[in-house]
């Protein structure tokens, strides 16, 4: 059995080699390349392949993937929307995903990310940097005081209301699908409109969807409150770049934090050298204010996380090798 690992990272590779050596009946191989037209044929021989990349999974690569017999793609992260499904299913390619590889690394650093909103840390850090220790004018908000929207209530979005909770707010949520337990709770609420008018944060925590794409717009900023706060750890897709940016120099939108964008690929996870290299000038806009928190996609980035992506995905990947099954099997 031979299984090729796409996309390694240095941090990556111990894990990727502990796990190998547990499973000494499987030959393992591994290129910090990515997957795609240049890189595919590398995959020759092996019976399965496990991957993680923003970069989309072509027809062309999953047609190749099938010529050379292999069936079993498995993901080292939850996302499947760059996958053409339809080439997946022509070739009959079963894919997993990782869905929890860490919900608390992502909440985490999501609440981390709002209360740096709330308690002008960008703007403080500027000022003592130039030698200015006053406090005023920059007096901040208290997040025990304020309603906490959650837009989607899988396990990143319960994970992040546990922890909005811990600090006092009072969360709300919507979501199509109901969570028992929530709903027991009463934080429902019935629909997107009455989450976006109730709420002095909206937390975003849904996938990318044809439904969900620019699902933060002018029409839904609107129906928001003054001020309100943007969080966005989860698609870049959900939210209408030129529409943010509006809110904000309106001052409709009061901050906003951002762990993903929609132009994100082949610019995230890049050294440009200087600030006034990075090609989009769109995210040089967000980036230059001090009521704007870019990060790039680095809230599931932990120890925990990293070990967990190996381990899930080569598991399933194995697993779908032996048995043609897995719990882990995502339906495109």
């Amino acid at each position: 059995m031979k299984i090729i690992a796409y996309g390694i990272r240095d941090d990556e590779k111990p894990y990727l080699d502990k796990w190998s050596e547990e499973n000494p009946d499987v030959e393992v191989a591994s290129t910090g390349e990515l997957l795609d037209d240049s890189t595919v044929d590398q995959a020759k021989g092996a019976d399965g392949v496990v991957t993680y990349q923003q970069k989309p999974y072509t027809a062309s690569v999953l047609d190749k993937l099938g010529s050379f017999g292999i069936k079993y793609l498995s993901l080292r992260n939850v996302g499947v929307d760059n996958i053409d499904a339809d080439a997946a299913k022509r070739n009959g390619i079963q894919v997993t995903n990782v869905p929890a590889y860490s919900p608390e690394a992502i909440a985490e650093f999501t609440v981390t990310q709002l209360m740096r909103l709330l308690r002008r840390t960008n703007t403080f850090d500027r000022k003592q940097a130039n030698g200015d220790l006053r406090w005023a004018p920059d007096i901040a908000d208290e997040l025990n005081q304020m309603t906490v929207g959650v837009f989607a209530t899988g396990r990143i979005g319960r994970a992040a209301m546990r922890i909005y909770k811990g600090f006092g707010a009072k969360v709300i949520a919507y979501d199509i699908y109901h969570n028992p337990e929530l709903e027991k709770e009463g934080v429902y609420v019935d629909t997107p409109e009455e989450l976006y008018a109730q709420s002095d944060v909206l937390s975003l925590h849904a996938p990318a969807t044809k439904e969900n794409e620019h699902m933060i717009n002018d029409k839904t900023i609107a129906q928001m409150k003054d001020g309100v706060y943007i969080l966005n750890p989860a698609r870049g897709a959900l939210v209408d770049t030129d529409a943010l940016i509006r809110g904000l120099d309106s001052g409709k939108i009061g901050g906003a934090a951002l762990d993903t964008y929609e132009n994100e690929v082949g610019i995230f996870n890049t050294d440009f050298g200087s600030f006034d290299k990075i090609s989009d000038e769109r995210l040089k806009n967000l980036m230059k204010r001090e009521n704007v928190l870019v990060s790039p996609h680095i809230a599931f980035y932990t120890k925990r996380a990293a070990r967990n992506m190996v381990y899930f995905a080569m598991d399933a990947n194995k697993s779908l090798i032996n048995t043609g099954k897995s719990d882990k099997l995502v339906e495109l």
